[in-house]
């Protein structure tokens, strides 16, 4: 029976795993389906086409961009996308270099709190050196002793008003849609109950991220609970939204779900598969 996974990240962004072992464990895990979606970052797809040839798993290329709406980080995953479309290229260079500055004052920050080093210790878990995400900060502040687990950095020091925290510059909602229609992919909103917008606001969210020509959202993701599996169902039905699945995957011992654990969307759901493969 086909199992999919529409959302994971390798070492290339904030995983722990290379796009090869990625895909393996994936394979171990019963995914017949898998899309990479780096944050930002495409350089992980070529090996991970490869590892999934080998394994007789089918592939799909896929990024997660970062936006802003209404003064909120929000996530848009691009599947199906053509990894080598020059305007996607050029302005994920960018973004990931509004990154890497992000980066050097989160360093600055943690460093005045009392923390030196930060920005080594970061570097230390990314293996992408144009990448250097909050998690990279949050495991080495677990690592080092600093906190006893990612969420403790993130409350101490991530928050607004605490001392590593810095804002991101990302690009629009509308814009980011556009790059991966643009790229002849299909744009999924991701994670939607992360946001804790009110109902006005999410309700905004999705008319400007279907205007832009976004097509599906996540339902059954690993940042879901299974009761905002059947809200987001449910909202998917109401706007014509395609049903999206993704574990979200970023290493074995992080989040809620491993690869292969979520349960399937609900048949009466319209799926992103359907268009995949159209796509195909």
């Amino acid at each position: 029976m086909p199992q999919f996974d529409f959302h994971t990240h390798s070492y290339c962004s904030d995983g722990v795993l290379s796009p090869r072992e990625l895909v393996a464990r994936a394979a171990a895990h019963g995914v017949t389906h898998l899309a990479l979606t780096d944050h930002d970052e495409l350089a992980g797809l070529g090996e991970a086409r490869r590892a999934a040839k080998e394994l007789g798993i089918t592939l799909v290329s896929g990024v997660e961009i970062s936006t802003e709406y209404a003064g909120t980080s929000v996530h848009v995953v691009g599947l199906a996308i053509d990894p080598e479309e020059a305007r996607l290229v050029a302005r994920l260079d960018q973004v990931r270099a509004w990154r890497l500055a992000r980066a050097e004052e989160i360093a600055r920050g943690l460093a005045a709190a009392g923390i030196a080093g930060a920005l080594d210790g970061a570097r230390h878990y990314a293996r992408n050196p144009e990448l250097i995400s909050r998690t990279h900060f949050a495991r080495y502040l677990v690592d080092a002793g600093y906190c006893a687990s990612k969420g403790e950095v993130f409350a101490r020091y991530m928050k607004p008003g605490k001392p590593g925290y810095v804002p991101q510059r990302w690009l629009p909602l509308g814009e980011a849609v556009a790059l991966i229609v643009g790229a002849g992919g299909i744009a999924v909103l991701a994670h939607p109950a992360r946001y804790e917008f009110d109902a006005p606001t999410l309700e905004g969210l999705l008319d400007e991220f279907a205007a832009a020509g976004g097509e599906a959202i996540e339902v059954v993701c690993g940042g879901h609970a299974p009761e905002e599996w059947a809200r987001f169902g449910a909202i998917a039905r109401r706007r014509g939204l395609l049903a999206s699945i993704g574990s979200d995957f970023h290493a074995p011992d992080e989040g809620r779900v491993d690869l292969g654990q979520l349960p399937g969307l609900p048949a009466s759901l319209p799926s992103v598969m359907q268009r995949l493969l159209h796509h195909a």
